[in-house]
Protein backbone atom coordinates (compact mmCIF):
# COMPACT_ATOMS: atom_id res chain seq x y z
CA UNK A 1 0.00 0.00 0.00
CA UNK A 2 1.40 3.33 -0.74
CA UNK A 3 1.65 6.41 0.86
CA UNK A 4 0.70 9.29 -0.65
CA UNK A 5 -0.44 13.28 0.39
CA UNK A 6 -2.80 13.27 3.15
CA UNK A 7 -6.03 15.39 1.89
CA UNK A 8 -7.05 19.02 3.52
CA UNK A 9 -9.55 18.73 6.14
CA UNK A 10 -9.49 22.66 6.94
CA UNK A 11 -12.45 24.24 8.79
CA UNK A 12 -14.08 20.17 8.53
CA UNK A 13 -14.90 19.23 12.00
CA UNK A 14 -15.02 15.04 12.10
CA UNK A 15 -16.87 13.65 14.99
CA UNK A 16 -15.49 9.70 15.83
CA UNK A 17 -18.41 7.52 18.51
CA UNK A 18 -16.47 5.04 20.41
CA UNK A 19 -17.85 3.29 23.55
CA UNK A 20 -14.81 3.98 25.73
CA UNK A 21 -11.29 4.56 25.39
CA UNK A 22 -9.35 1.59 26.55
CA UNK A 23 -6.68 0.00 25.12
CA UNK A 24 -7.74 -1.76 22.52
CA UNK A 25 -6.96 -1.75 18.44
CA UNK A 26 -10.70 0.14 17.51
CA UNK A 27 -9.69 2.60 20.96
CA UNK A 28 -5.65 3.33 19.68
CA UNK A 29 -6.92 4.02 15.76
CA UNK A 30 -9.27 6.42 17.26
CA UNK A 31 -6.79 8.13 18.60
CA UNK A 32 -4.51 7.77 15.66
CA UNK A 33 -7.30 9.32 13.60
CA UNK A 34 -7.70 12.16 15.87
CA UNK A 35 -3.86 13.04 15.71
CA UNK A 36 -4.33 12.55 11.18
CA UNK A 37 -7.27 14.70 11.62
CA UNK A 38 -5.90 17.80 13.62
CA UNK A 39 -2.91 17.04 11.25
CA UNK A 40 -4.68 17.54 7.86
CA UNK A 41 -6.42 21.00 9.51
CA UNK A 42 -9.40 19.68 10.89
CA UNK A 43 -11.05 19.38 14.51
CA UNK A 44 -11.13 15.95 16.06
CA UNK A 45 -14.19 14.96 18.54
CA UNK A 46 -14.59 11.88 20.09
CA UNK A 47 -17.89 10.67 21.53
CA UNK A 48 -16.98 8.34 24.20
CA UNK A 49 -16.94 7.52 28.01
CA UNK A 50 -13.19 7.87 28.20
CA UNK A 51 -10.57 5.50 29.38
CA UNK A 52 -6.83 4.86 29.58
CA UNK A 53 -6.46 6.76 26.37
CA UNK A 54 -8.25 9.86 26.91
CA UNK A 55 -4.48 11.89 27.61
CA UNK A 56 -3.11 9.87 24.45
CA UNK A 57 -6.05 11.82 22.45
CA UNK A 58 -5.64 14.82 24.45
CA UNK A 59 -2.00 15.06 22.88
CA UNK A 60 -3.12 14.38 20.08
CA UNK A 61 -5.18 17.41 19.59
CA UNK A 62 -8.51 15.50 19.93
CA UNK A 63 -11.32 16.67 22.20
CA UNK A 64 -13.16 14.09 24.46
CA UNK A 65 -17.16 14.68 25.05
CA UNK A 66 -18.22 12.42 27.23
CA UNK A 67 -21.29 10.14 26.80
CA UNK A 68 -22.50 7.19 27.81
CA UNK A 69 -21.61 5.13 25.01
CA UNK A 70 -20.83 1.92 25.45
CA UNK A 71 -24.92 1.20 27.17
CA UNK A 72 -26.81 -1.45 24.92
CA UNK A 73 -30.06 -0.19 26.58
CA UNK A 74 -32.31 1.13 23.87
CA UNK A 75 -33.62 3.55 25.93
CA UNK A 76 -29.89 5.34 26.57
CA UNK A 77 -29.11 4.47 22.63
CA UNK A 78 -32.19 7.01 21.76
CA UNK A 79 -30.82 9.20 24.59
CA UNK A 80 -27.40 9.32 22.96
CA UNK A 81 -29.08 9.96 19.42
CA UNK A 82 -30.74 13.03 20.29
CA UNK A 83 -27.25 13.90 22.15
CA UNK A 84 -25.25 13.61 19.20
CA UNK A 85 -27.72 15.32 16.54
CA UNK A 86 -27.25 18.44 19.68
CA UNK A 87 -23.60 17.95 18.99
CA UNK A 88 -24.14 17.76 15.53
CA UNK A 89 -25.70 21.29 15.33
CA UNK A 90 -23.94 23.15 18.25
CA UNK A 91 -20.16 22.06 16.91
CA UNK A 92 -20.89 22.10 13.27
CA UNK A 93 -19.50 18.63 12.55
CA UNK A 94 -19.33 17.84 8.82
CA UNK A 95 -19.03 14.11 9.31
CA UNK A 96 -19.74 11.26 12.03
CA UNK A 97 -17.54 8.14 12.16
CA UNK A 98 -18.75 4.75 14.27
CA UNK A 99 -16.77 2.14 15.79
CA UNK A 100 -18.78 0.35 17.86
CA UNK A 101 -22.45 -1.17 17.36
CA UNK A 102 -24.28 0.54 20.29
CA UNK A 103 -23.20 4.06 20.06
CA UNK A 104 -22.96 3.10 16.27
CA UNK A 105 -27.06 3.18 16.41
CA UNK A 106 -27.07 6.32 17.99
CA UNK A 107 -24.74 8.04 15.40
CA UNK A 108 -26.81 6.62 12.59
CA UNK A 109 -30.10 7.65 13.80
CA UNK A 110 -27.94 11.36 14.36
CA UNK A 111 -26.43 11.11 11.02
CA UNK A 112 -30.16 10.85 9.32
CA UNK A 113 -31.73 13.23 11.10
CA UNK A 114 -29.02 15.68 10.49
CA UNK A 115 -28.13 14.69 6.70
CA UNK A 116 -24.07 13.95 7.69
CA UNK A 117 -21.89 12.18 5.81
CA UNK A 118 -21.74 8.95 8.01
CA UNK A 119 -19.09 6.38 8.00
CA UNK A 120 -18.42 3.36 9.76
CA UNK A 121 -15.21 1.35 10.63
CA UNK A 122 -16.16 -2.94 11.12
CA UNK A 123 -13.49 -3.69 14.07
CA UNK A 124 -14.44 -7.39 14.75
CA UNK A 125 -16.80 -10.54 13.96
CA UNK A 126 -19.59 -9.95 15.46
CA UNK A 127 -21.11 -12.88 16.67
CA UNK A 128 -24.72 -14.02 16.59
CA UNK A 129 -26.45 -14.99 13.53
CA UNK A 130 -30.25 -14.97 14.54
CA UNK A 131 -32.57 -12.34 12.87
CA UNK A 132 -32.49 -9.67 16.09
CA UNK A 133 -28.30 -10.00 16.51
CA UNK A 134 -28.17 -9.82 12.79
CA UNK A 135 -30.19 -6.39 12.94
CA UNK A 136 -28.42 -4.83 15.67
CA UNK A 137 -25.05 -5.73 14.32
CA UNK A 138 -26.23 -4.44 11.04
CA UNK A 139 -25.26 -0.65 11.52
CA UNK A 140 -21.86 -1.28 11.06
CA UNK A 141 -22.80 -1.91 7.70
CA UNK A 142 -25.10 0.89 7.42
CA UNK A 143 -22.67 3.44 6.30
CA UNK A 144 -22.57 5.54 3.79
CA UNK A 145 -18.72 4.41 3.00
CA UNK A 146 -18.27 1.19 5.35
CA UNK A 147 -13.98 0.53 5.85
CA UNK A 148 -13.32 -3.09 7.07
CA UNK A 149 -9.89 -3.53 8.63
CA UNK A 150 -8.86 -6.90 6.65
CA UNK A 151 -9.73 -8.27 3.59
CA UNK A 152 -11.35 -10.98 5.75
CA UNK A 153 -13.91 -8.47 7.33
CA UNK A 154 -14.88 -7.36 4.01
CA UNK A 155 -15.59 -10.84 2.86
CA UNK A 156 -17.39 -11.37 5.95
CA UNK A 157 -19.52 -8.06 5.91
CA UNK A 158 -20.30 -9.03 2.03
CA UNK A 159 -21.71 -12.35 2.78
CA UNK A 160 -23.39 -11.41 6.46
CA UNK A 161 -25.07 -8.13 5.32
CA UNK A 162 -25.09 -8.76 1.54
CA UNK A 163 -23.33 -5.27 1.46
CA UNK A 164 -22.06 -4.08 -2.17
CA UNK A 165 -18.49 -4.34 -2.97
CA UNK A 166 -18.10 -0.85 -3.96
CA UNK A 167 -19.95 0.39 -0.62
CA UNK A 168 -16.53 -1.27 0.97
CA UNK A 169 -13.35 0.13 1.85
CA UNK A 170 -10.42 -2.44 2.98
CA UNK A 171 -8.27 -0.33 5.72
CA UNK A 172 -5.86 -2.33 7.45
CA UNK A 173 -4.57 -1.24 10.89
CA UNK A 174 -2.06 0.33 11.19
CA UNK A 175 1.27 0.16 13.44
CA UNK A 176 2.65 2.80 14.95
CA UNK A 177 6.61 1.75 13.26
CA UNK A 178 8.03 4.91 16.01
CA UNK A 179 6.82 3.48 18.48
CA UNK A 180 7.20 -0.49 17.47
CA UNK A 181 10.34 -0.54 16.56
CA UNK A 182 13.48 -1.98 18.92
CA UNK A 183 15.82 0.67 17.84
CA UNK A 184 13.41 2.59 20.37
CA UNK A 185 12.39 0.71 22.96
CA UNK A 186 15.31 1.33 25.77
CA UNK A 187 17.31 -1.79 27.36
CA UNK A 188 15.40 0.14 30.99
CA UNK A 189 12.36 -0.31 29.70
CA UNK A 190 12.98 -4.11 29.39
CA UNK A 191 14.34 -4.43 32.42
CA UNK A 192 11.59 -2.41 34.24
CA UNK A 193 9.24 -5.04 32.24
CA UNK A 194 11.72 -8.04 33.48
CA UNK A 195 11.35 -7.11 36.46
CA UNK A 196 7.52 -6.77 37.01
CA UNK A 197 6.97 -10.35 34.97
CA UNK A 198 9.23 -11.57 37.47
CA UNK A 199 11.95 -12.35 34.58
CA UNK A 200 15.54 -13.50 36.02
CA UNK A 201 18.10 -11.22 33.93
CA UNK A 202 20.39 -14.46 34.01
CA UNK A 203 17.24 -16.51 32.63
CA UNK A 204 18.33 -18.39 29.36
CA UNK A 205 14.99 -19.97 28.62
CA UNK A 206 13.51 -18.82 25.48
CA UNK A 207 10.57 -16.65 26.49
CA UNK A 208 7.39 -16.73 24.84
CA UNK A 209 5.03 -14.02 25.66
CA UNK A 210 0.68 -14.34 24.86
CA UNK A 211 -0.77 -10.66 24.48
CA UNK A 212 -4.48 -10.27 25.16
CA UNK A 213 -7.46 -9.13 27.79
CA UNK A 214 -7.87 -13.07 29.50
CA UNK A 215 -10.69 -13.98 28.03
CA UNK A 216 -11.27 -17.32 26.46
CA UNK A 217 -11.55 -16.65 22.91
CA UNK A 218 -7.97 -14.98 23.02
CA UNK A 219 -6.80 -18.74 23.52
CA UNK A 220 -4.92 -18.50 26.81
CA UNK A 221 -6.27 -21.86 27.91
CA UNK A 222 -5.24 -23.58 24.83
CA UNK A 223 -1.79 -22.42 25.22
CA UNK A 224 -1.59 -23.64 28.54
CA UNK A 225 -2.19 -27.07 27.40
CA UNK A 226 -0.27 -26.81 24.33
CA UNK A 227 2.80 -25.93 26.88
CA UNK A 228 1.72 -28.66 29.09
CA UNK A 229 1.50 -31.50 25.82
CA UNK A 230 5.58 -30.46 25.57
CA UNK A 231 7.92 -33.41 27.06
CA UNK A 232 9.93 -32.25 30.24
CA UNK A 233 12.77 -31.51 28.54
CA UNK A 234 11.05 -29.04 26.24
CA UNK A 235 9.05 -27.34 29.17
CA UNK A 236 12.10 -26.74 30.46
CA UNK A 237 13.41 -24.82 27.39
CA UNK A 238 10.48 -22.22 27.41
CA UNK A 239 8.65 -19.46 29.80
CA UNK A 240 5.13 -18.26 29.08
CA UNK A 241 3.67 -15.10 29.94
CA UNK A 242 0.18 -13.97 29.95
CA UNK A 243 -0.32 -10.49 29.37
CA UNK A 244 -3.33 -8.96 29.85
CA UNK A 245 -6.09 -6.94 31.87
CA UNK A 246 -8.86 -9.31 33.23
CA UNK A 247 -11.87 -6.67 32.92
CA UNK A 248 -13.30 -8.58 36.05
CA UNK A 249 -13.22 -12.29 34.61
CA UNK A 250 -11.89 -13.72 37.91
CA UNK A 251 -13.34 -16.80 37.24
CA UNK A 252 -11.75 -17.06 33.94
CA UNK A 253 -8.17 -16.01 36.00
CA UNK A 254 -8.91 -18.76 38.72
CA UNK A 255 -9.31 -21.28 35.64
CA UNK A 256 -6.18 -20.53 34.33
CA UNK A 257 -3.85 -20.44 37.16
CA UNK A 258 -5.99 -24.55 38.29
CA UNK A 259 -4.79 -25.36 35.01
CA UNK A 260 -0.99 -24.43 35.45
CA UNK A 261 -1.23 -26.49 38.68
CA UNK A 262 -2.88 -29.33 36.79
CA UNK A 263 -0.19 -29.29 34.49
CA UNK A 264 2.78 -28.87 37.03
CA UNK A 265 3.82 -25.17 35.11
CA UNK A 266 4.43 -23.52 38.29
CA UNK A 267 7.42 -21.16 37.26
CA UNK A 268 6.83 -22.32 33.61
CA UNK A 269 3.75 -20.17 32.56
CA UNK A 270 2.93 -16.51 34.47
CA UNK A 271 -0.06 -14.81 34.48
CA UNK A 272 1.46 -11.30 34.75
CA UNK A 273 -1.41 -8.83 34.43
CA UNK A 274 -1.53 -5.60 31.95
CA UNK A 275 1.14 -4.23 30.76
CA UNK A 276 1.50 -0.32 29.51
CA UNK A 277 4.75 -0.91 27.78
CA UNK A 278 3.72 -3.16 24.74
CA UNK A 279 7.11 -2.29 22.35
CA UNK A 280 9.15 -3.48 25.81
CA UNK A 281 7.16 -6.65 26.12
CA UNK A 282 7.46 -7.56 22.05
CA UNK A 283 11.49 -6.44 22.54
CA UNK A 284 11.88 -8.74 25.46
CA UNK A 285 10.14 -11.66 24.05
CA UNK A 286 11.48 -14.39 21.69
CA UNK A 287 8.42 -15.53 20.29
CA UNK A 288 4.68 -13.62 20.38
CA UNK A 289 1.46 -15.91 20.57
CA UNK A 290 -1.89 -14.87 19.54
CA UNK A 291 -4.09 -18.22 19.25
CA UNK A 292 -7.45 -17.02 19.15
CA UNK A 293 -10.19 -19.22 19.24
CA UNK A 294 -12.66 -16.96 17.24
CA UNK A 295 -11.09 -15.07 14.00
CA UNK A 296 -9.41 -11.84 14.94
CA UNK A 297 -10.80 -9.15 12.23
CA UNK A 298 -7.01 -8.15 11.82
CA UNK A 299 -5.20 -8.91 14.38
CA UNK A 300 -3.25 -5.98 16.18
CA UNK A 301 -0.70 -8.20 18.37
CA UNK A 302 0.78 -10.26 15.22
CA UNK A 303 1.26 -7.09 13.40
CA UNK A 304 2.85 -5.54 16.37
CA UNK A 305 4.90 -7.96 17.25
CA UNK A 306 6.40 -8.62 13.61
CA UNK A 307 7.14 -4.80 13.55
CA UNK A 308 9.50 -5.56 16.58
CA UNK A 309 11.15 -8.09 14.57
CA UNK A 310 9.85 -11.16 16.17
CA UNK A 311 8.57 -14.71 15.23
CA UNK A 312 4.85 -15.16 15.93
CA UNK A 313 2.58 -18.09 15.92
CA UNK A 314 -1.21 -17.46 15.60
CA UNK A 315 -4.15 -18.99 14.56
CA UNK A 316 -5.03 -19.41 11.03
CA UNK A 317 -7.91 -17.91 10.40
CA UNK A 318 -9.14 -14.29 10.12
CA UNK A 319 -6.89 -11.37 9.39
CA UNK A 320 -4.15 -12.72 10.48
CA UNK A 321 -3.62 -14.91 7.54
CA UNK A 322 -3.03 -11.63 5.69
CA UNK A 323 -0.26 -10.39 8.17
CA UNK A 324 1.50 -13.59 9.11
CA UNK A 325 3.42 -15.22 5.67
CA UNK A 326 3.37 -19.03 7.21
CA UNK A 327 7.11 -19.88 7.56
CA UNK A 328 8.50 -16.67 6.89
CA UNK A 329 7.78 -14.11 9.29
CA UNK A 330 6.01 -16.85 11.57
CA UNK A 331 3.47 -20.14 11.38
CA UNK A 332 -0.39 -20.58 11.88
CA UNK A 333 -1.69 -23.31 13.80
CA UNK A 334 -5.50 -24.58 13.39
CA UNK A 335 -7.85 -22.44 15.33
CA UNK A 336 -8.96 -24.37 18.63
CA UNK A 337 -5.99 -27.09 18.17
CA UNK A 338 -3.84 -27.86 21.23
CA UNK A 339 -2.01 -30.55 19.19
CA UNK A 340 -1.40 -28.18 16.35
CA UNK A 341 -0.30 -25.45 18.88
CA UNK A 342 2.00 -27.58 20.30
CA UNK A 343 4.00 -28.56 17.04
CA UNK A 344 3.82 -25.10 16.35
CA UNK A 345 5.90 -24.02 19.39
CA UNK A 346 8.28 -26.76 19.17
CA UNK A 347 9.04 -26.01 15.80
CA UNK A 348 10.18 -22.53 16.64
CA UNK A 349 11.67 -23.28 19.77
CA UNK A 350 14.13 -25.70 18.52
CA UNK A 351 15.16 -23.20 16.15
CA UNK A 352 18.56 -21.83 16.25
CA UNK A 353 18.22 -17.89 17.48
CA UNK A 354 19.48 -16.59 14.40
CA UNK A 355 16.36 -18.48 12.22
CA UNK A 356 14.43 -16.67 14.78
CA UNK A 357 16.06 -13.67 14.48
CA UNK A 358 15.70 -14.13 10.25
CA UNK A 359 12.32 -15.07 10.78
CA UNK A 360 11.26 -11.68 12.66
CA UNK A 361 13.02 -9.44 9.79
CA UNK A 362 11.10 -10.64 7.48
CA UNK A 363 8.18 -9.82 9.74
CA UNK A 364 9.56 -6.54 10.24
CA UNK A 365 9.92 -5.73 6.53
CA UNK A 366 6.44 -7.16 5.96
CA UNK A 367 4.43 -5.41 8.02
CA UNK A 368 6.51 -1.90 7.70
CA UNK A 369 5.86 -2.18 3.92
CA UNK A 370 1.92 -3.25 4.27
CA UNK A 371 0.55 -1.82 7.21
CA UNK A 372 2.15 1.72 8.68
CA UNK A 373 0.13 3.87 10.73
CA UNK A 374 0.47 6.47 8.34
CA UNK A 375 -0.85 4.33 5.43
CA UNK A 376 -4.07 3.93 7.54
CA UNK A 377 -4.34 7.59 8.45
CA UNK A 378 -4.09 8.59 5.13
CA UNK A 379 -6.48 6.14 3.55
CA UNK A 380 -9.25 6.97 6.10
CA UNK A 381 -9.03 10.85 5.53
CA UNK A 382 -9.62 9.87 1.62
CA UNK A 383 -12.73 8.45 2.59
CA UNK A 384 -13.78 10.99 4.66
CA UNK A 385 -12.73 13.71 1.86
CA UNK A 386 -14.68 11.36 -0.56
CA UNK A 387 -17.96 11.59 1.07
CA UNK A 388 -17.38 15.40 2.13
CA UNK A 389 -16.75 15.93 -1.92
CA UNK A 390 -19.83 14.27 -2.68
CA UNK A 391 -22.03 16.13 -0.16
CA UNK A 392 -20.94 19.13 -1.55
Amino acid sequence: MSESACPDLSEKTILQVIPDLAAGGAERTTVEMAEAITGAGGRALVASSGGRLEGALEHAGGELIRLDAASKNPLVIRKNARLLEALVAEHEVDLIHARSRAPGWSAYIAAQRTETPFVTTYHGAYSGRSGLKKRYNSVMARGDLVIANSEWTAAHVMEIHETPRDKIVTIPRGVDLQAFDPQNVSERRQQDLRIAWGVRADDQRVLLVLPGRLTSWKGQSIAIDAVGALDSTERAMLHLVLTGDAQGREKYVTDLEDKIIAHKLGGTVTIAGHTNDMPAAYALSDIVLAPSTRPEAFGRVAAEASAMAKPVIVADHGGQRETVIEGETGTRAEPGSVAALTACIRTLIHLRPEARDAMGHAGQAYIRENYSKKQLQTATLEVYARLLLNKA
